[in-house]
């Protein structure tokens, strides 16, 4: 089977993206996700993702993580999508679309910017240094002097396999705050 995708990235988060909208891919198993975001014997990503159709909104958004599970949503990848469906003109520079957890409003600023809504947070905790977010998928959040200074992957893995994340899961974010506005990497 031919497959026809592309990659995007978000905030260092990279995805494979296929667009779905006539239904080529209706049962695809978490091997072969798993295989397609393999950074060494596959494309190499940190997720993938299936721009289906829907009846009400603009588009669906169907989320996998690199190691094939299904996930609810995922902040950076929600932003790539936006952009592929603007660049396959699903959309203009206004979106309704529908993810794992829900409805979610982006708009394309004239610089092609995506700024995306997500749902409301449901919970905060703050550690020594650290905050745990949920959003309805968890975060790790850590603020650095200099984010792009760090192996940002060596890290998050680190972090996200730790006994405390290790059952759950969490996406690791780094956060930076400067005079010139708020950076991420995650």
């Amino acid at each position: 089977m031919k497959l026809k995708f592309v990659k995007y990235q978000g905030a260092g988060n990279d995805f494979i993206l296929i667009d779905n909208r006539e239904q080529q891919i209706k049962d695809l198993k978490p091997e072969a996700i798993k295989f397609l975001c393999d950074r060494h014997f596959g494309i190499g990503a940190d997720g993938l993702m299936l721009l289906n159709a829907h009846e009400k909104y603009d588009f669906e958004m169907d989320y996998y993580n690199s190691d094939g599970s299904n996930g609810a949503m995922c902040g950076n990848g929600g932003r790539c999508i936006v952009a592929f469906a603007k660049r396959l003109g699903i959309i203009s520079e206004h979106t309704r679309f529908l993810a794992g957890d829900g409805l979610h409003e982006a708009f394309i600023d004239v610089s092609g910017n995506v700024k995306l809504k997500m749902s409301n947070v449901l919970e905060i905790k703050q550690n020594e240094d650290t905050f745990f977010i949920n959003t309805g998928v968890p975060h790790h959040v850590e603020f650095d002097n200099d984010i792009f200074r760090l192996d940002v992957y060596a890290k998050g893995k680190e972090i996200r396999f730790s006994d405390k994340y290790r059952k759950e899961g969490t996406n690791v974010n780094f956060v930076q705050i400067s005079n010139d506005g708020i950076k991420i990497r995650t």
